[in-house]
């Protein structure tokens, strides 16, 4: 196969046309799993939102039970892992999950080091410092958002808190939601690019094959046979249907016959005379 030009040609094409797929298809498929993932980050953050502003009014007027509600009810939604806040000093204040309000938060933990890495702890982030993502213990992947709860006046003037009005961050809010549905998306996409390239490459070789059986392979063999017949039928004409380069070779062999043809039969005339 690689001693012939079809093998010759084919190879260095399916290795470029390959090559070139898998760039192409790689940068596209990170490009979509960056958007995929910022939205996600977004529409996360969007919830965390809403958590805030719901929970807003039974905290300034420091009702345990309303917030507790709206925590549950928030974390039954479907997706939501765990809804938690925290209180300045670290503490589980409101928690989805039984058992975890009052517990200390270590400072060190993936969702609190963002804050408190230095030596004074971050009170502003961006939409996508906020979002982290990690594995539960289910092996479930996880991706966290981590929302500031600003002191803002109301708070600072409200009859039931003692928060003085220079103290900028009152708590901290942690929501985390599967991200199951995101990776199964995903999944599907890259299959479905997966399946396109290779649909592609065999459309590619299969238009290169084609292309190349009707402008090269179908007039070489044309040649073949006229240079193999022509040792037989020395009068036999050349192929005057042959692309240029192919019909320039074909005149050439076809005077090469007739000056060896003429050669051959010169010594012979003077010997009849």
């Amino acid at each position: 196969m690689f001693d012939k030009i079809a093998g010759r040609v084919l190879i260095p094409v399916g290795v470029v046309v390959t090559g070139f797929l898998v760039v192409c298809f790689a940068l596209l498929y990170s490009a979509i799993k960056e958007v995929v993932l910022r939205d996600s980050i977004a529409q996360a953050n969007n919830l965390a939102g809403i958590v805030l502003k719901s929970t807003r009014f039974a905290m300034l007027k420091s009702d345990r039970d309303t917030n507790d509600a709206i925590i549950r009810n928030i974390a039954e939604q479907k997706g939501v892992q765990h809804v938690r806040i925290f209180n300045k000093k670290g503490v589980i204040s409101f928690s989805s999950k039984p058992g975890e309000a009052g517990q200390q938060v270590d400072i060190k933990a993936e969702g609190c080091v963002i804050c408190h890495a230095g030596k004074e702890p971050i009170t502003t982030l961006g939409p996508m410092q906020k979002a982290r993502t990690f594995k539960n213990v289910q092996g479930m992947t996880i991706m966290a958002i981590t929302a500031p709860i600003y002191n803002e006046p109301e708070c600072a003037n409200a009859a039931c808190h003692f928060h003085p009005a220079e103290q900028l961050v009152l708590g901290t809010l942690d929501i985390g939601l599967s991200q199951q549905t995101t990776l199964e998306s995903l999944a599907s996409i890259r299959g479905e690019m997966y399946l396109f390239a290779i649909l592609t490459l065999l459309l590619t070789m299969a238009g290169v094959i084609t292309v190349l059986k009707m402008i090269v392979l179908a007039p070489m063999q044309k040649l073949i046979d006229y240079t193999e017949i022509s040792q037989q039928q020395l009068d036999l004409p050349h192929p005057d249907d042959l692309p240029y380069e192919l019909d320039k070779i074909a005149k050439s062999y076809y005077l090469m016959k007739e000056r060896l043809g003429r050669l051959g039969s010169g010594p012979d005339e003077p010997r009849e005379r």
